[in-house]
């Protein structure tokens, strides 16, 4: 028996997976735990969780795998430094501040923290962490593999092939060329937060029209063999640690958005948002195509930051010779941990394929018991209800009647989407409930859109998928589909400006709590589909813990919270139980 812990961290998204045999025994972020929100740190308390869930202590590990090789990306940054000095020299302070204080260090740390001997800590590059973490986890026995991200080491762009137990990363495109930099350039320029506000960006792109797509053109060309090449002139991210465009950018562009600013709608910065987006979808086309030349098999494998763009994978699927496509809902850093384990398990010793990850519930869990206890505790009266499809017509009557549910059951998500564990629900036929839940419960941006949860057996009544329906990308919500025009109207509060959705597909096999929910709430009101969106407040992480549940529920709008069999109110007196 192998035990392989893999680790991400000392960027963003903090994360920790542990692979037993090839099996994927439990994955966490550190934010979760740590409550803050894409937490760098060191990811200890996810480490804890993963091998508590394993059963294990850290001595028992066979070996640590790091998700990606320090050295090589020092290298590149001072390289990267070295070729724009003197504008980089506030940048060179930066870096040395950063990387001799820690990043240096890694295999000494990783062996201080977790007690694994150093000959058995190993590193794998970045984009092999992203590659292995899509096609190792997939349900493909050959496909082709592009990741896309900011950048690893070198590298911001690759395209590989996997067959069996193993892949090849054949071609790579190098910093300072990136498609996931120039989306964040533009996150950053309209006022968002980087490596948080693109999904902003991807909401807001709908209420804009991209007449701004030849200009992003000047700055990014593309080419035949699905390479493309960014004219430098117009960024600053290089040589500066402060900000990611340059003045000529400015001068193309118009005045950045004050961040103050950025929960107010404009249509500039709209029709900004639309043309980025367009591009970014323009370019994953481009790069599909020509790497279908190259490996022409229908299914595909894609990861990294960019991967999480959900519009953009519809376009793959519409617009390629790609007919199936499987993304790893934790597709960003984060995922790295999980991919530098399962390299290890497989590239390096050379172990058959047994895995197909179907369930995205590979985080913290709690037992009905847990949860009563940590009620009682508090001295917080709730109903406890003993069959569970008592349950699921109760709450189903609640979210008819117009009242806000916060949801948390089983594992808790890996990855940034929602998907039924830690999530907030709501009727979807009210047009009114898209602007509660922003206002009143989450406290975010009115554009922001909400992903429909809807029972597999219905989803063709509703959706129009460009793939196959039972592709995995829909059931983590990764990817946007058409609402069918008649369906539209039944449920406005989760469909885009644009008419589209970001669509999660529920299975009883994978998700049998939501499903039990989504079959009541369908006998109550005719309708299959639910709002769901994910258990946090602005700039929060997601819940965890029942107390994580506790304080989010009492600090907004959500009527009724549902943990396990328990069910809150916050007009509740008395206790049942």
């Amino acid at each position: 028996m192998v035990t392989i812990l893999g680790i991400s961290c000392f960027y963003h998204d903090a994360s920790a997976a542990i692979v037993r045999d090839g099996q994927v025994i439990a994955a966490s972020s550190e934010e979760r735990f740590s409550r803050i929100k894409h937490d760098a740190g060191f990811p200890d308390k996810a480490i804890a969780y993963c091998c508590s869930a394993a059963g294990i202590a850290p001595i028992d590990i066979d070996y640590v795998v790091f998700y990606e090789k320090p050295f090589l990306k020092f290298e590149r940054i001072i390289l990267s430094i070295l070729l724009s000095f003197p504008r980089s020299c506030l940048l060179f302070r930066e870096a040395m501040v950063t990387w001799l204080n820690e990043k240096l260090w890694i295999r000494q740390i990783l062996q201080e923290r977790t007690g694994v001997p150093e000959k058995n800590i190993s590193f794998c590059e970045h984009h092999q962490s992203h590659a292995a973490s899509a096609y190792l986890c997939s349900p493909y026995q050959d496909a082709a593999i592009l990741t896309v991200d900011g950048v690893g080491e070198w590298a911001t762009t690759t395209f590989g092939y996997g067959s069996g137990n193993r892949f090849a990363i054949e071609q790579e495109i190098h910093f300072p060329h990136s498609l996931g930099l120039l989306y964040s350039t533009f996150t950053a320029f309209l006022g968002f937060e980087v490596n948080e506000g693109e999904y902003k960006v991807m909401g807001m792109a709908p209420y804009g029209t991209p007449r701004f797509v030849d200009k992003i053109e000047k700055l990014l060309s593309m080419h035949d063999d699905g390479s493309f090449t960014l004219d430098m002139r117009y960024f600053a991210y290089h040589y500066s640690h402060r900000r990611s465009f340059s003045k000529r950018f400015v001068q193309e562009f118009g005045s950045p958005r004050d961040p103050s600013h950025a929960e107010i709608f404009d249509t500039y910065y709209a029709d900004i948002a639309a043309s980025i987006q367009r591009a970014i979808e323009n370019a994953a086309v481009n790069l599909c195509c020509a790497l279908y030349k190259l490996h022409p098999v229908p299914r595909l494998c894609l990861a990294g930051g960019v991967a999480l763009n959900c519009v953009a994978n519809e376009k793959i699927l519409s617009r390629t010779p790609f007919t199936e496509l499987f993304v790893q809902p934790s597709a960003g850093d984060g995922g790295g941990a999980l991919g530098a384990a399962l390299y290890m398990h497989h590239q390096v010793l050379n172990n058959p394929r047994g895995y197909v990850m179907e369930s995205a519930g590979l985080g913290s869990a709690y037992t009905d018991s847990d949860i009563c206890k940590i009620l009682d505790e508090g001295n917080i009266p709730y109903h406890n209800y003993d069959n569970q499809e008592d349950l699921f017509r109760s709450i189903a009557v609640h979210l008819a009647a117009g009242k806000v549910i916060g949801w948390f059951q089983g594992h808790a998500e890996w990855g940034p989407r929602a998907l039924g564990y830690r999530s907030i629900l709501a009727d979807p036929r009210n047009p009114a409930m898209k602007d509660i839940v922003n206002s009143k419960v989450k406290f975010r941006e009115l554009f922001r859109p909400f992903a429909p949860a809807v029972l597999a057996e219905h989803a063709d009544e509703y959706f129009d998928f460009p793939g196959k329906q039972d592709l995995l990308l829909y059931e983590f919500m990764l990817c946007t589909v058409p609402v069918k025009e008649t369906k539209r109207t039944v449920i406005p509060a989760v469909t885009h400006v644009d008419g589209t959705a970001r669509v999660q597909v529920v299975r009883a096999e994978s998700n049998s709590l939501l499903h039990g929910l989504l079959k009541a709430f369908y006998g109550q009101t005719g309708v299959p589909v639910l709002l769901n969106t994910s258990f946090n407040l602005k700039g929060e992480p997601i819940v965890n813990s029942p107390e994580d549940a506790l304080a989010t529920f009492h600090r907004s709008g959500i009527d009724i919270l549902v943990m396990g069999s328990t069910v809150i109110t916050k007009e509740q007196k008395s206790c049942v139980c």
